[in-house]
């Protein structure tokens, strides 16, 4: 632990807070991200289906999970704001010296951010108030703005990763800022689609966990059965293209940052025939304790052949590479991720054997016991993913460019540990909150189905809004209105 204890002692003061401080708040944040990136698509794929096939069912499922939707963007829109904050308050020196470069990313996430808040305004009043066609046409962007809140943070952290779009001049400023080269680094198109897939599948997973959990409790209605198979469904189906995609972003963070790479995967010294550890404890005398080890497929992995040469830690200056400790957290994070990726695979494969043998759904209590544990899993190891990202690059925040030292604010430490303690109290009441919503709407929910069976009840959310005409609308499909679009009025009258 020297050279750990060397490298803390030689950055600022202030370095730890802030970077507590950034971690806490980007791993809070991450937890929405899912549903706020994937959710509107699951939605939509849900009322598509429900007005395709008249299923009453189904449409009550999509306003519902619209209503969490607008929760969900509504804390997301607060925690990601004070993320964009955080950047210019915490570490200014990157935001002073390399704004004009990255910067854009944020403008787009920010107009990302403005649509998205308008066209789910929309959707979510036009419920009762609209014919349904025109109703869900209105929807249909809501899945491309929230990617395109995706591309505007992926365009700002795949450039921290692999800079590119710009020249520096004598005194090491960037000038001859090149936009679209900025925009689309050689790390951007991995990082992207890595990213957004695995937004659909943790999104997909934690919704049909809340229809497993109530399969358990001997709720086998449609409501349950609809709720869980579309959402798991397309979880599943995207599950083995993510785990395509991890690889070949493991493979791009092989050529593009070795350093990284030997400190995911613990690799001190440069060499070929170099072993896979799974887990395991990197010492800064280069030591390996713990973990199980495997022979030459390190290299095998990395260029499907044993002899392939890999880049190990000691290849640049002890400044220049990750601390043995912050490889160890580097590792043990990219291994766990991997292998819960490994595991929701076998799940997948599980669910698609049986439903293509015998086109229902798994009997066995242990599927729904997995399918239940699956969104958490998810989350996890998206939080796992991100942390092998951030901690693998150190000590740059702008990699081979500026260190994390250099950028960090002149604020004293003592104020920034007091912020800390502020913001956790904070984000424990907003957290505290968003979830006392989701409890109120489920409480209020399970009254209605009980009543009609997962039919659409007249005290539906969107009834209660002050504002507005009160139409007497229940199901809007095309049984009920002739293919017209027409609403209904013979049922969930308000």
């Amino acid at each position: 632990m020297h050279t750990t204890v060397l490298l803390l002692a030689d950055a600022p003061a202030q370095t730890l807070p802030a970077r507590s401080l950034m971690a806490f708040t980007l791993a809070s944040h991450i937890i929405l991200v899912p549903l706020g990136v994937a959710l509107p698509l699951i939605t939509l794929v849900m009322h598509g289906y429900g007005l395709r096939r008249g299923d009453r069912t189904a449409v009550l499922l999509a306003r519902r999970w619209s209503a969490v939707m607008a929760v969900q963007f509504a804390i997301g829109v607060v925690t990601g704001t004070v993320l964009s904050f955080e950047f210019g308050l915490l570490w200014p020196g990157m935001m002073g010296r390399w704004g004009d470069v990255f910067g854009i990313g944020f403008s787009v996430e920010a107009w990302a951010f403005f649509l998205e808040a308008v066209l789910i305004a929309v959707y979510l009043y036009g419920w009762r108030r609209l014919p349904a066609r025109t109703h869900f046409l209105l929807g249909l962007p809501l899945p491309a703005v929230a990617l395109l809140g995706a591309f505007g943070i992926l365009a700002a952290n795949s450039w921290m990763n692999t800079p590119r779009g710009f020249t520096l001049d004598p005194a090491g400023n960037p000038v001859d800022v090149k936009i679209w080269k900025a925009l689309f680094t050689p790390m951007f198109g991995p990082q992207y689609w890595h990213f957004v897939v695995a937004m659909l599948v943790t999104a997909g997973y934690v919704v049909a966990g809340v229809y497993a959990v109530g399969w358990l409790r001997g709720r086998r209605d449609r409501y349950h059965r609809l709720g869980f198979t579309i959402p798991f469904t397309l979880a599943a189906v995207f599950t083995p293209v993510q785990f395509v995609l991890g690889d070949s972003i493991a493979r791009q963070v092989f050529h593009k940052q070795p350093v990284k790479f030997a400190a995911m995967e613990i690799v001190w010294k440069t060499d070929t025939h170099v072993p896979e550890y799974l887990y395991g404890r990197l010492h800064p005398d280069g030591s390996i304790s713990g973990g199980i080890r495997i022979p030459q497929l390190d290299s095998v992995l990395a260029g499907f052949r044993p002899d392939t040469k890999v880049t190990g830690l000691t290849s640049v200056p002890a400044g220049d590479r990750p601390t043995a400790t912050q490889a160890t957290i580097a590792h043990w994070t990219f291994d766990t991720m991997v292998g819960i990726g490994s595991v929701l695979l076998l799940l997948a494969l599980w669910y698609a054997l049986v439903w293509l043998r015998r086109r229902r759904l798994p009997a066995s209590p242990w599927f729904f016991r997995c399918a239940a544990v699956a969104g958490v899993a998810s989350v996890v190891a998206v939080e796992c993913g991100w942390i092998t990202t951030e901690v693998g690059r150190q000590p740059w925040i702008v990699y081979q460019n500026m260190r994390v030292a250099e950028a960090v604010t002149s604020t004293r430490a003592t104020s920034l540990w007091i912020m800390f303690g502020l913001v956790v109290v904070v984000y424990v009441f907003v957290f505290g909150s968003f979830l006392a919503v989701l409890l109120g709407m489920r409480t209020r929910w399970r009254p209605a189905d009980e009543a009609g069976g997962g039919r659409t009840s007249p005290e539906t959310p969107e009834t209660d809004t002050p504002y507005g005409p009160r139409a007497t609308v229940g199901f809007e499909g095309p049984s009920r209105s002739g293919g017209n679009g027409t609403p209904s009025s013979t049922e969930g009258r308000s």
